[in-house]
């Protein structure tokens, strides 16, 4: 068994790194890399996530690639549920489905096994970071053409400006910060 160690009170967003006009001009991109490799940091996001949806009735956590893995996978192990990875097109290597969507600075197409979930399976879903909404709605296409239902999405980051959680209405969003 793990032992307990306290949650130490964590100022989340002096861990996030703004890097202007990457990945082109015109993008404030949110890193969060400074989060990831500070220990106490890390462990205040995951646990607050995780403190989120505790009450959720979860049966599985779609982790959406590629930081959501790294989130998603402690959140899931916390609660005592499965991950099931949601990865880029032509990553998995077993029968997939598809569903494309817009980012805010191009498209992609992400895939989930077909046996990911079954049916009435409730999902929810984690990423690190809530920009345009896309690859959420992207994640909850494939949930829905399964059959699952998503219990909600949790993020550490919610950028505000581009209205991700609009699209995302009707459904339970969870984000950290709201830059």
């Amino acid at each position: 068994m793990l032992e307990t160690v306290p949650v130490p009170e964590v100022d989340l967003r002096s861990y996030i790194r703004d890097i202007p006009d990457y990945p082109k001009p015109g993008i404030l991109f949110r890193d969060i890399t400074p989060l990831l490799s500070d220990g106490a940091a890390f462990r205040a996001a995951c646990s607050q996530l995780t403190d989120r949806f505790r009450s959720a009735d979860v049966g599985v956590v779609a982790t959406i690639e590629s930081r959501g893995f790294t989130f998603g996978a402690v959140i899931a192990f916390e609660l005592g549920v499965g991950v099931v990875p949601v990865r880029k097109a032509g990553r998995l290597p077993a029968a997939v489905i598809s569903s494309s969507y817009q980012l805010e600075y191009g498209e992609a197409v992400l895939e989930m096994h077909q046996d990911a979930i079954g049916p009435g399976t409730k999902v929810l879903v984690v990423d690190d970071l809530l920009a345009t909404g896309g690859t959420a709605l992207a994640t909850l296409d494939l949930i829905t053409k399964l059959g699952g239902e998503a219990v909600g999405f949790g993020f550490v980051v919610e950028l505000l400006a581009l209205d991700g959680r609009q699209r995302l209405a009707g459904h339970r969003v969870e984000a950290l910060l709201a830059l």
